[in-house]
């Protein structure tokens, strides 16, 4: 009888073990579905169909224009609930995308995206480059989950891979040279195909890239903004931390009216204190000489609202000045008011943007209440930080580690 006992017990331990191995192995596949994996990515590597934007061969260098010609290739994958999680990544011919005319991004602005840029070393035109990925795959997971968008704990180093992996095949498409890159936009929108408010269970994430050159054809050029504008770009418990499309379809129309005004952007201000908080679609610095005549400091508004956008150059220029440990380089609140305050008794040293697309931008005016206030143009600080960030991006300079990652 204690036999019989001991068999069955032991059979019975045995199906339960192989169970829980089965189960674990489950677990596992579904696990490695749910994550987006470099190592199941396939490549298609035919060149795509006649499409706007999409020439044969690059364009000479010194014609291209931002946004306008598009590489060979894009990267794409899936997201799908029914399916698990993250499907196989895949890169696949430049083609258009497929969207049912009921997907929630349509209808609701469900979709984020990034920006960012590889780049040619100098010396050496195989040695190709991204500038911190890491920062634009964060900001991305933060967007998504932001929406509520499933999927948005993908382990960003896969990410990075395949990206990396649709460089490589487009490099002929990274224009030589300095201020010549490659701008890659990854983009998640939701492709849940029914009406109504709800989270989407279905996602497409994909890559485009194209060839761009420099910002500035014949040097800097300084902007002309407008502080004097009814309209609000973010408030605190919005969506100004997230890099989503109604951040910036709602800019349109006041930057229009802007421009009729004689003025490139807008300085976007918030509250009745008229805090500062972006310029046009970068981040702002301020350099200022302190009141007490003890020195100087730079001063960026701080994130802490959640009304403003983290930007990649924005925490470079940060970490970069910090380090140097010449002046002060501050995240604390700063209104136009006290702008104007610094300007009029010869304390606003100089001010610019910064972002992506032209690393620095330097400001000459800013229009607040009726009054244009002059803003010395172009600053020695704004010329050595694009100095030494583009000489990071072009391998001149050795950057901090992590910062220019080679691949």
């Amino acid at each position: 009888m204690r036999s019989t006992v001991r068999q069955h017990t032991s059979r019975a331990l045995g199906r339960r073990a192989k169970q829980s191995r089965k189960d674990r192995l489950d677990m596992s596949a579904s696990t490695a579905r749910r994550s987006i994996s470099s190592a199941q990515l396939t490549i298609d590597s035919s060149m795509p169909a006649d499409m706007p934007g999409c020439p044969s061969e690059m364009p000479a260098k010194e014609s291209l224009s931002f946004g306008k010609v598009f590489s060979p290739h894009m990267l794409r994958c899936r997201y799908a609930k029914e399916g698990g999680g993250w499907q196989s990544p895949e890169i696949v011919p430049f083609q258009d995308v497929a969207l049912s005319p009921a997907a929630s991004s349509l209808h609701y602005g469900m979709q984020c995206f990034e920006g960012m840029k590889a780049y040619k070393t100098l010396d050496d035109e195989d040695d190709i480059r991204l500038f911190r990925p890491d920062m634009n795959m964060r900001r991305l997971k933060d967007s998504m989950t932001r929406l509520a968008m499933p999927g948005a704990d993908f382990d960003p180093q896969e990410l990075i891979d395949c990206v990396g992996k649709l460089v490589r095949l487009d490099k002929d498409w990274i224009p030589a040279g300095e201020g010549y890159s490659m701008y890659l936009r990854p983009t998640v929108v939701s492709t849940h195909p029914y009406l109504g408010l709800s989270c989407p269970d279905d996602l497409l994430l994909y890559v485009i890239s194209g060839p761009v050159g420099p910002y500035y054809t014949t040097g800097f050029e300084p902007v002309r903004l407008t502080a004097d504008t009814e309209y609000v770009r973010a408030w605190p418990g919005g969506i100004g931390a997230s890099k989503v499309g109604g951040n910036y379809a709602a800019t349109m129309k006041p930057g229009a009216e802007a421009n009729r005004a004689g003025y490139q952007q807008i300085l976007w201000l918030f509250g009745e204190d008229r805090e500062v908080t972006e310029v046009g679609s970068m981040n702002v610095f301020f350099m200022l000489e302190r009141e007490d005549g003890s020195g100087r400091e730079l001063v960026t508004p701080p994130l802490s609202r959640g009304d403003i956008l983290p930007g990649v150059t924005r925490r470079s220029i940060l970490d970069l000045t910090q380090e140097w440990g010449e002046f002060d380089a501050v995240e604390r609140s700063i209104t136009m008011p006290e702008v104007r305050r610094a300007a009029h008794e010869g304390r606003l040293v100089e001010a610019f943007g910064a972002g992506t697309a032209a690393v620095v931008t330097p400001i000459s005016c800013i229009r607040f209440e009726g009054e244009d206030i002059e803003v010395k143009a172009t600053g020695e600080l704004t010329k050595r930080l694009f100095a030494h960030l583009t000489g990071i991006q072009y391998g001149k300079i050795k950057g901090p580690d992590g910062w220019s990652v080679k691949l």
